[in-house]
Formats: C-alpha cells, sequence, structure tokens
C-alpha cells in the first residue's frame, strides 16, 4: 500500500473536455474533444421535451452527420471498433455485409442516443425498462456486509447501474471519477434523488488515504465501481490483454485496488437490450491475488477476464462502445499532468 498508483481507470462523470480543431492520434484520450458533441445534446434534449423523440431524431440527425464528418480521429477509431468486432465475433457477417462508413455512422448516432438518456435520467425522465442479470451473488455478498469492486466500461448507458442502487437497499455504490465534477454531481443527486445510494467520489491516486477510506466502504458492505477501458489520466500501472484479436492496454488500477482491499471483483456492464438496456454482472473472481515475481502476469490475466466479458457484451451490442479514440494505442498517448491542488479543489 506504500506505492501510489494512480486511479487508473476512474470512471468519467461527464464527457472528456473539448478541445479546439482535430486532435491527433497520439493524444491521450481526456483531452479529445466529446463535451462539444454532448452539451450541444442539451438544446436537443429541450426539444425532445416539447415535441417528442421523433422530432429529437430528425434534428438529431444532421448534427450527429457534421461530428460524424469532421472528427476524424473519432471516426477511424469507430471503424477500426467496428472492423475489429466483426473479424473477431461475425456479427455483421450475420446479417450478410461487413461494417462500412454507414455503420460508422450509426454507431455515432447510438452515441448520441444514449447521451439523452443519460440527461432523461439526471432529470429523473428515464422511463425505458431495464433489467438486471448476474446480481444475486453480489447482493447475497453484500447482505453478508462483503462489498466488492466493479469493474466497468464506457459501454451503453452504464449510469443505469443507479437503478439496481435505488432498488436495492442493501447496494451502496461509490463510482470513482478522474473528473473535478464529483461534488457538483452529488449535489445535483441530492437535489432530484435525495435517498439514492450513489454518489461520485474524484480520486486521483490510489494512495495511502484512499486506500484506508474505500476499505473502510468496502467493509461496511459498499460497492466500488471503477472503469477499466481507459489507462490511467496521468500515468500509472498498465497492462495488457486481448481485446477483439488484438493486444490492448488497460489500466491495472481496478485489480491493484481489488487486491488491497481483498474484497470479491466483478464486471459490470450496461448494454441496449430491446427497448430499454440490461445491466450485466459477472463475478471474476472471489478475490485477486497478485503474487510476488508473479504480479504482471497475475494483472494481465484478471484484465483478459475483464476483457473476455466486454467482448461478450459488445458481440449483443456491437454500436453500445462510446471509445472514440484509437484505443488499442492509448498506452502511446503523453499523459496528462497531474492537478495541483487548486485545480483540484476547484
Amino acid at each position: 500500500m506504500a506505492d501510489r498508483t494512480p486511479a487508473a481507470g476512474t470512471a468519467d462523470s461527464t464527457a472528456p473536455r473539448a478541445t479546439t480543431g482535430e486532435a491527433p492520434a497520439t493524444t491521450h484520450w481526456a483531452r479529445i474533444g466529446e463535451s462539444t458533441f454532448a452539451g450541444g445534446l442539451w438544446l436537443l434534449y429541450l426539444i425532445y421535451r416539447l415535441l417528442g423523440r421523433l422530432p429529437f431524431r430528425l434534428c438529431l440527425y444532421p448534427v450527429v452527420v457534421y461530428y460524424w464528418a469532421t472528427r476524424r480521429v473519432a471516426r477511424h477509431a469507430s471503424q477500426e471498433y467496428l472492423e475489429r468486432l466483426e473479424a473477431a465475433c461475425g456479427v455483421f457477417a450475420l446479417h450478410g455485409h461487413a461494417p462500412g462508413l454507414r455503420h460508422s455512422l450509426r454507431h455515432f448516432l447510438v452515441f448520441a442516443e444514449v447521451i439523452l438518456d443519460k440527461l432523461l435520467l439526471s432529470a429523473g425522465r428515464y422511463r425505458a425498462p431495464v433489467t438486471c442479470q448476474g446480481h444475486q451473488a453480489l447482493l447475497d455478498g453484500l447482505r453478508q456486509g462483503r462489498g466488492a469492486i466493479l469493474v466497468t466500461a464506457h459501454i451503453g448507458c452504464i449510469e443505469l447501474c443507479r437503478t439496481l442502487a435505488e432498488q436495492q437497499p442493501e447496494m451502496r455504490l461509490t463510482i470513482l471519477v478522474h473528473t473535478r465534477h464529483a461534488e457538483r454531481f452529488n449535489r445535483l443527486l441530492r437535489r432530484h434523488a435525495p435517498h439514492a445510494q450513489v454518489q461520485l467520489m474524484q480520486v486521483t491516486a490510489f494512495d495511502v488515504a484512499t486506500a484506508m477510506l474505500l476499505s473502510s466502504r468496502v467493509a461496511q458492505g459498499e460497492c466500488i465501481a471503477i472503469a477499466g477501458d481507459r489507462v490511467p489520466v496521468h500515468g500509472g500501472k498498465i497492462t495488457h490483454a486481448s481485446f477483439l484479436g488484438h493486444a490492448a492496454p488497460f489500466p491495472a488500477g481496478p485489480y491493484i485496488m481489488a487486491a488491497v482491499l481483498k474484497c470479491p471483483l466483478y464486471f459490470m456492464g450496461c448494454i441496449h437490450d430491446g427497448a430499454g438496456y440490461a445491466v450485466r454482472f459477472v463475478r471474476l473472481a472471489d478475490s485477486v491475488a497478485l503474487p510476488r515475481g508473479q504480479r504482471d502476469d497475475a494483472l494481465a490475466h484478471y484484465a483478459g477476464l475483464f476483457a473476455t466479458q466486454l467482448e461478450t457484451c459488445l458481440a449483443s451490442a456491437p454500436y453500445d462502445w462510446f471509445n472514440f479514440f484509437p484505443f488499442w494505442t492509448q498506452d502511446r498517448a503523453t499523459p496528462l499532468a497531474p492537478l495541483s491542488s487548486e485545480q483540484t479543489d476547484s
């Protein structure tokens, strides 16, 4: 616990900050602008509120086409993902065609629809069905006072994990984030859902103080959710595993955290399912062991378990992958500088 492991892969409460112009392929994922796209959807959200989903979609289409046409890095990342998904899982071959530009455009359209669902959720207006799968073992452990690490990804509308927390009083959830918007989100949540069992926690480094705080929460039967599909924002331990037939970098933080906190490790994903979503839980390990001298191999093993579950979800919902940057080479990008205390407190 003495080494300061950055909180690798912490989930972000908002889309990454916008940048001017097109980001080069070696730009760190956290610098690639998505928030301009997401921010513009607030206006479309008002159209949805006033006129309904069909007019929203009619207005949405030109916005997404423009974004898709002008964001070369994001578009190429989408095409690379779809092609590798097809090669690994044969998703599109079932329909007699290989993924092309129109599939990439649809990928962006699904992303925009999910942002609308997130806005509806934050406003307490989301009404579509949400089902939970594989969560019984997790709930049984929580009833016994045994917390867990939930390693998740930027797929579907993962924020809907709140639904389970709201339905199950024994499930209290802390979502680790790398942004500075955690307290703002918590205030918003207290205003719209005062009895919510979910809160965000900004973590920039997994140091002794953070470990003690999280250990206390896990010991009280809480779940800690952390993203496992994006490398650390400020640099940190990375491992590699096969994903869609190619070696990919993954943050080691979730597995180091589970080992230090001595708690079970679960995969948590949320994908489209019919008219709504399905939140999936899969136990990856009852306990995480990182033996001395075999630590790197063990980290790669757990990342591989996570990647396998990720592939399973995406085979069912191929357009639910929302990493619009060069995913397989993200470890080559320059990490962001650590936040100063003034930045952290702002």
